[in-house]
């Protein structure tokens, strides 16, 4: 509990308690934790005090608030080790999440200029541009648009295009996948996309653009995805120099 003695401020260790508690699975996912007048006799602390924990709790991703109605446990974030490409199927298979897909558009177009400088094509080129919706358990995670060289996409089905890509391209062209150049950066969401991300227009999202290469150095695959920044995590490791 609570110890006033301690150099640690007092909304750190309600913050440290309501985590374990949570940890502890006393209050489940989207689950309601106890009112702010209830949390501050518990503590033997003021509203003020307890605000300040539930803040940063909010802030971290902890918990999240709906308006008049209360503050909630929030569903721990998908994380991606950005350390290796891996494909969203297997990433969330490894966080024993049921991966889904929702296509929202599918058809051959006109390359543009970013995607022929990612992808060193001819600007008369045209790519097939896959969007679609990315779920771990029916969760919207993110929405993304891929574009994929006709010289590749023409040897795939459909069915082969919008599962694994990854696995689908390893296994017919017998071809590991190689390295991937990424950017990223915060925006906020779309009036398009706020709705198929099933988040309030305005949302933050991350945007990650990724460009990817077989191992014999053939581009493959230039992805623009944006993902909800309270769904997903980002993780890497720097090594020193």
């Amino acid at each position: 509990m609570i110890n006033k003695k301690s150099k640690l401020p007092i909304y750190q260790q309600i913050q440290n308690e309501i985590k374990k508690d949570i940890d502890n699975a006393r209050w489940s996912v989207h689950e309601a934790i106890p009112a702010e007048r209830q949390l501050a006799e518990l503590f033997n602390v003021s509203r003020m005090t307890v605000r300040q924990a539930i803040q940063a709790l909010v802030d971290d991703g902890v918990l999240y608030r709906r308006i008049g109605s209360g503050t909630y446990v929030s569903e721990e974030k998908v994380t991606e080790n950005m350390d290796a490409v891996t494909s969203f199927t297997n990433l969330m298979l490894k966080q024993g999440k049921t991966p889904s897909s929702h296509i929202v558009s599918f058809s051959m177009k006109p390359v543009t200029r970013q995607e022929a400088k990612a992808l060193e094509l001819d600007e008369n080129d045209d790519v097939l541009r896959i969007e679609r919706i990315r779920y771990g358990d029916s969760t919207p995670i993110l929405f993304e648009t891929a574009a994929i060289p006709m010289n590749i996409a023409s040897k795939l089905t459909r069915d082969e295009l919008t599962n694994s890509l990854f696995q689908t391209v390893s296994d017919k062209f017998h071809l590991t996948i190689g390295d991937a150049q990424q950017t990223m950066e915060a925006v906020a969401v779309s009036e398009k996309i706020a709705p198929l991300l099933e988040v309030p227009l305005g949302t933050p999202v991350m945007r990650l653009r990724q460009t990817t290469a077989l191992s014999d150095g053939t581009l493959f695959e230039y992805v623009d995805s944006q993902y909800v920044g309270s769904r997903f995590k980002f993780s890497t490791r720097i090594h020193g120099g």
